[in-house]
């Protein structure tokens, strides 16, 4: 079999990787500007801030594991495939609803309570999460649909991945240009800090961010074509899967290639469906992976802007060049993900990344007091960060192989547990946060300073015991969990 069957063409390739696009550019906004702008722009108290994210999160958490078992039992709509189809309704329901989001609460003014903002904002953000978790689900379960390589999917992800880089360095990008034409059109005298003069600044971002990604959906829908199976044809097809993928792995091995991560067994030849996956370690295994790795890249892109500002004292602009240089790095890094993945292995590989991330953390640590070092360490978090997620997402990808009918449920229960973690987190360090007004006081410089060290070296720790497990225990299917189903058992008696 030749390379261009392997994997799928360039055109192809990118249209893939360019629908969750509208996903990440929210996404960065999300979790860097959200804490920023409820408490340093609106006013809102740490606790309310956290609240608003911990809802999301929450919804973020339950819509994602229902949405992979809907989106793997619907067939869709019309001819539209299933998996674009939930696309197509997450992504409509991000357009709607975002822009509300970042933006002051319609007819609330000085004197309006908190609690009302809260319950003006809370349905914008559920159906915000309940699009984005529709996208994100439906575009990484076209993965092992689209191609079956064990190295084509690394490629494929980290072409996805790249996008996501991209997305975030044109969010910081924007938001960099919009605070220097803000202090452009004040002649130098507005202030260093945030407040509510920089409402019009995140509400433009929020629209400019829509824009850009609604045409690179539309991009994503016409260039991408999704296979559908009728009900008589699945387990065909599945078969037909299992029997290309177990040709390419011996034309690898034949050519020398490095054997896959995650071995499989040739006797998985039945449909897991979803109680399946309960029953296998590997699937808890990957679990923690992917929920440390998530934890690791989501907590530090939300924090390091209060540690900018408030540990370090930097100038705001600071919020949108920092960022903007870790996501420049990580895009580098991502062009070479599939050669030393394929040179050392995508264990080795990541806790590559994990060494970068632990180097962030110590230098963090030891200088208290950086200035133009926030650079370097900026390029230190950004790439190891970029590494361990496109592992962590590969590996994903490489436990589900040929279970592409049950694929969506997998994606669902991974993100379940990384977003509720996400939330969970957020909320606990926003109700210790020392500092409960709106301008920071001493206490709270050394509070984010030790927040950015835990949660990044304190989580690697997490990361580094979860990969030495998949090491010890290799992740593979059990046959004796997935072969007996009730029609066989009913045959055997």
């Amino acid at each position: 079999m030749s390379d261009t069957e392997r994997s799928l063409p360039v055109l192809r390739r990118l249209s893939y990787a360019v629908g969750h696009f509208l996903n990440d550019l929210c996404a960065s906004m999300w979790f860097t500007y959200l804490l920023v702008f409820y408490h340093s722009v609106l006013g809102f108290e740490n606790a309310n801030a956290g609240l608003l994210l911990l809802v999301g999160q929450i919804a973020d958490a339950i819509c994602t594991p229902l949405i992979g078992y809907e989106s793997d039992q619907t067939p869709g709509c019309g001819n539209y495939g299933k998996r674009k189809t939930w696309h197509l309704v997450g992504t409509l329901s991000v357009l709607l609803s975002f822009a509300f989001i970042f933006n002051q609460c319609v007819g609330c003014g000085v004197f309006t309570p908190q609690w009302v903002s809260l319950i003006y904002f809370s349905p914008f953000i559920i159906i915000f999460q309940f699009g984005w978790a529709a996208t994100q689900i439906s575009h990484l379960s076209l993965i092992p649909e689209l191609v079956t390589c064990e190295h084509a999917k690394v490629e494929l992800t980290a072409y996805r991945y790249a996008f996501t880089v991209i997305a975030n360095i044109t969010v910081y990008a924007v938001a960099y240009l919009l605070f220097h034409l803000q202090t452009g059109e004040d002649d130098g005298s507005i202030s260093d800090q945030l407040g509510p003069r920089d409402i019009p600044v995140f509400r433009n971002l929020a629209l400019i961010v829509l824009g850009i990604g609604a045409l690179f959906s539309i991009f994503f829908h016409l260039g991408t074509t999704e296979r559908r199976l009728g009900a008589g044809e699945e387990e065909e097809g599945g078969e037909e899967r299992r029997k290309r993928r177990r040709r390419e792995e011996e034309e690898e091995e034949a050519e020398g290639e490095r054997r896959p991560l995650l071995p499989r067994s040739d006797t998985s030849s039945s449909l897991l469906q979803w109680k399946c996956w309960l029953q296998q370690p590997s699937f808890y295994q990957v679990a923690l992976l992917y929920m440390s790795t998530r934890l690791i890249v989501n907590l530090s892109q939300t924090y390091i802007s209060m540690y900018l500002i408030n540990t370090l004292r930097l100038p705001k602009k600071y919020i949108a060049t920092i960022p903007l240089v870790m996501y420049v790095s990580g895009f580098l890094s991502s062009f070479i993900m599939k050669p030393v993945s394929k040179l050392i292995g995508k264990c080795l590989t990541y806790f590559v990344g994990l060494l970068l991330i632990m180097a962030f953390s110590y230098w963090v640590l030891l200088d208290v007091s950086m200035d133009q070092q926030v650079y370097g360490a900026a390029v230190l978090l950004g790439a190891g960060s970029a590494t361990i997620l496109v592992i962590s997402l590969a590996m994903t990808a490489e436990l589900i192989a040929d279970q592409t009918q049950s694929g969506a449920f997998v994606y669902g229960a991974m993100s379940f547990t990384d977003k509720l973690a996400n939330g969970v987190a957020v909320m606990i360090i926003q109700v210790v946060n020392p500092c409960h007004t709106v301008l920071c006081c001493p206490e709270c410089v050394w509070f984010y300073h030790y927040i950015m060290v835990i949660v990044t070296g304190g989580v690697s720790v997490v990361a580094a015991l979860a990969l030495c497990s998949i090491l010890i225990w290799p992740i593979k299917i059990r046959p004796r969990d997935v072969a007996v189903t009730p029609d066989d058992a009913a045959r055997i008696n």
